[in-house]
C-alpha cells in the first residue's frame, strides 16, 4: 500500500470503469499473461478485501498498478520487474541490494503480496532466491497470478494465510529478509504491530537477517513512533527511511522501517535513498531513538492497526 499521492492520480487517470467490476481483461503476451498494446485495459474484480482494479500504465507498455478499494497497492512492470515505481518500494529495493553481495541469493519471506512486486524483485536481480509470500486474501492472489503471472523460473511459493498464523508455520533461522507490507482497509492490523509479533519475526530470521516493514502513519506520528520503539524492544539495530515531509509531520505517508541484530549498512543506504528520484532521510542510532519522543513498545494486548489515511492522502 502507498500513501503516495501522485501514484494514486496517475492510476486513477487510467481508470474508465468509473470503479465497477469489469469482465474486461488486459491484452495477452506469449506468456499468456498481461500483454502489450492497445487492447489493454483496466481490470477490476471483487476480492476478499474490497474491490480490486488492475490499471494500465500508460507510459510502460506492459506496467500495471494495483488498487484496492481505490488505494495503490503496488505497481509492476512485467517487463521489468527490477523496475520499482513507488518510493517505499523502491527504499525497500535499497534493502534489498545491500542485504549481500550483488547477485547472491537469499530467503526471503514476504508478508502481504499485493501484486508480488518486491518477489519479482528479488527474482530479478538474485537469481535462484528461494522466497515465499504470505497474502490473507486468497481472492486477491487468484487475480494477481491469472493477469499479471510470475515468471515460472522464480522460486516463489504463494500461500493464502494471515501473516502471523503463516510467519508462525515457519522454521526458525530459516530467512535472511522478512519483509512486511500487510494493508487491510489500508490500514495495518493490529496483530502485526505488536513485540509479540517482532518476537516471531525473530525466530524466523536467520543469524544477521533483517526485518524490513512498510509502515505509514501522519501528523503527529504517534503510530510511527510507537512502531519504532516496538522494534527497539526486539532488536539492537534499527533505522527507518522517509520523506522529509513525513519526518516533519507534515503529511501522511510511508516510511520504511529495517530492523536487525547487526548494524545495517547505514551509510550507503542514506545515499541511496538520499540520492533516489524520490529522495528521502534515513535515521537511525541516537537521532533516531530521539525521535520516539518517548514513546512505549506496543503489545498484544494494547495494540490498535496504523490510522486510517485521510481522504486527502489519494487525491
Amino acid at each position: 500500500m502507498s500513501g503516495e499521492r501522485a501514484r494514486a492520480a496517475v492510476a486513477r487517470r487510467g481508470a474508465s470503469n468509473g470503479g465497477a467490476p469489469s469482465r474486461k481483461r488486459p491484452g495477452r503476451g506469449a506468456d499468456g499473461g498481461a500483454g502489450r498494446g492497445r487492447a489493454a485495459e483496466p481490470v477490476a474484480e471483487r476480492v476478499d478485501g474490497g474491490l480490486a482494479e488492475l490499471v494500465p500504465d500508460r507510459e510502460r507498455s506492459r506496467g500495471w498498478t494495483l488498487l484496492l478499494d481505490g488505494a495503490p497497492q503496488s505497481h509492476v512492470d512485467l517487463d521489468d520487474p527490477t523496475y520499482l515505481s513507488f518510493e517505499y518500494q523502491r527504499r525497500i529495493g535499497h534493502i534489498i541490494d545491500l542485504a549481500a553481495p550483488a547477485g547472491q541469493p537469499l530467503r526471503v519471506v514476504h508478508l502481504g503480496g499485493g501484486a508480488f512486486t518486491l518477489a519479482r524483485y528479488v527474482a530479478a536481480t538474485r537469481p535462484r532466491s528461494t522466497q515465499q509470500i504470505v497474502e490473507v486474501d486468497a481472492a486477491l492472489v487468484q487475480l494477481v497470478r491469472r493477469e499479471l503471472p510470475l515468471d515460472p523460473r522464480a522460486r516463489i511459493r504463494v500461500r493464502s494465510a494471515d501473516a502471523r498464523a503463516g510467519l508462525g508455520k515457519m522454521p526458525d533461522d530459516w530467512a535472511d529478509l522478512v519483509i512486511a507490507d500487510v494493508f487491510s482497509g489500508a490500514r495495518t492490523p493490529a496483530h502485526l504491530t505488536s513485540t509479540e509479533f517482532l518476537a516471531e519475526v525473530r525466530r524466523v530470521l536467520a543469524p544477521g537477517g533483517s526485518y524490513v516493514a512498510n509502515l505509514a502513519d501522519g501528523p503527529p506520528l504517534t503510530h510511527l513512533r510507537g512502531q519504532i520503539a516496538t522494534a527497539a524492544a526486539v532488536f539492537p539495530e534499527l533505522a527507518l527511511a522517509a520523506d522529509p515531509a513525513v519526518w516533519r509531520g507534515r503529511r501522511f505517508g510511508n516510511a520504511v522501517l529495517l530492523a536487525s541484530d547487526l548494524p545495517p549498512s547505514t551509510a550507503e543506504l542514506t545515499r541511496r535513498v538520499a540520492t533516489d528520484p524520490h529522495p528521502g532521510r534515513v535515521e537511525h542510532g541516537r537521532a533516531l531513538a530521539d525521535f520516539t519522543g518517548g514513546a512505549a513498545a506496543v503489545h498484544d494486548a494494547s495494540a490498535r492497526p496504523s490510522p486510517a489515511p485521510p481522504p486527502s492522502a489519494f487525491d
